[in-house]
């Protein structure tokens, strides 16, 4: 779809594997969005839906409720926004979608591509809600109207608990890495949110991985979904991994003859601490 003086987006040569490419031919102009939405899917660069995108968005614009395993990387972001988005009603004043993800890195990242989707659309806001963030500045958003937010559980119940963030209206809710946020860290805040906003919601589950104690909230909180299930591995296609099983003293040497053996351009190192993280930095340094 394209429009006057809107530029097209630039072009997306990245090899794409048949994690992306494998679809039935689908266009978005065939889900029926608004051609406001169009044109920001349009200007954000996605050519086609992917597998994910063609199986998610007809059944969420239907107001079923989903639940969903697709690799990382395939799309699932614009999966359940794009319906989320097409069915706000801007001239509502109230929150009427909940995005819940287990960090402050995901919440900003997943509302910076629902803003992007949404930008042509007049009077939808989106708001980021997350731990790390004064809560005065929430407090302050919330007296304006907001209709999709994304947050981390923790605030964004303490918000809903004093009827700051009023989620009376709230009928979509999506658990973005579900099988972190159901972790014994958020099960309890999760399930609280849950009870708070109206019974006759939907509610769509993405993820990658399914633990087994999925299942019980799932019976519970989950009536009647559509399951999705594109996950033959856990890696996209045209990644290879590599695990290497070391003694704590070995880390470093293994490190250490892994950059003197391969050329490596960029690199990302994971640490579980910020204390180790900065050893590793000197040592490596």
């Amino acid at each position: 779809m394209k429009a006057e003086g809107i530029a097209p987006p630039k072009r997306d040569n990245r090899i794409k594997t048949s994690d992306v490419t494998n679809t039935k031919g689908m266009t978005f102009a065939d889900f029926g969005l608004s051609k406001e939405l169009q044109l920001g899917i349009y200007e954000k660069g996605y050519e086609n839906p992917s597998p994910i995108q063609e199986e998610s968005i007809p059944l969420a614009m239907s107001g079923k409720n989903i639940i969903a395993r697709a690799k990382n990387g395939t799309g699932k972001t614009a999966s359940y926004s794009i319906p989320m988005i097409q069915k706000v009603d801007p001239t509502l004043e109230a929150i009427q979608g909940l995005v819940l993800v287990p960090t402050r890195e995901l919440a900003l990242q997943t509302a910076h591509v629902i803003k992007e989707l949404c930008k042509h659309i007049e009077g939808l806001v989106v708001m980021v809600s997350t731990g790390g963030n004064p809560v005065k500045e929430d407090i302050y958003r919330l007296y304006n109207p907001n209709h999709i937010i994304v947050a981390t559980p923790g605030r964004i119940l303490d918000l809903a608990s004093k009827n700051i963030a009023k989620l009376d209206h709230c009928k979509m809710l999506v658990l973005d890495e579900v099988d972190k946020l159901l972790s014994d860290d958020f099960k309890i805040i999760v399930a609280k949110i849950i009870d708070i906003m109206p019974e006759d919601k939907q509610v769509s589950l993405f993820s990658a991985t399914y633990p087994m104690a999925i299942r019980g909230f799932q019976q519970k909180y989950v009536p009647d979904p559509e399951f999705i299930n594109l996950m033959d591995e856990l890696t996209l296609k045209g990644i290879t991994q590599f695990y290497a099983y070391l003694e704590e003293k070995e880390k470093l040497h293994c490190l250490n003859t892994l950059f003197s053996k391969l050329d490596i351009n960029q690199a990302i190192i994971f640490c579980e601490n910020a204390k180790r993280v900065e050893l590793l930095a000197k040592k490596i340094a």
